[in-house]
């Protein structure tokens, strides 16, 4: 598991953008993010090089956030990858709270970022079938981040 940050964002025009150039200027590198529509406030999902820090960055910054664990697996870049992974998933009875991807520089391979109710389960069922989770991140050096 690798640890994920929720920035809450005001729902209107350039808001986001008002994130993503803090997190710029303060050398926060994002690996992932996944952007959800609320009435009021997106939530922001990321997965980032210094989760600590940006979320010391954003609440600084008069933002509310959040950091909370997520799964991060190699979704197999193949077709049908994403219908074999969440086939695994609902027939182990492993409700999704969420999804979303992004291509790990390190590895040069599509990850899928999942958050479910009972993580630990989650993993141990993806393992147990054949999937590689990831509990580490590479930067495009190759050096390995927390």
């Amino acid at each position: 598991m690798v640890k994920q940050n929720i920035v809450f964002v005001e729902n209107t025009p350039g808001s986001l953008q008002k994130v993503t150039k803090i997190l710029a200027e303060n050398q926060i590198d994002i690996y992932g993010f996944g952007c959800f529509d609320a009435p009021e406030f997106a939530n922001f999902r990321m997965v980032c090089d210094n989760p600590e820090r940006a979320d010391e960055i954003m609440a600084e910054h008069g933002y509310m956030t959040r950091i909370t664990q997520a799964i991060l697996v190699d979704l197999q870049d193949e077709i049908g990858g994403l219908d074999k992974l969440l086939s695994v998933m609902g027939d182990s009875n492993v409700n999704l709270h969420y999804i979303y991807t992004f291509f790990h520089r390190g590895l040069k391979v599509p990850v899928a970022i999942m958050h479910c109710e009972d993580l630990l389960v989650a993993e141990s069922v993806l393992r147990n079938n054949g999937f590689q989770v990831l509990n580490r991140l590479v930067d495009p050096d190759g050096e390995a981040e927390a």
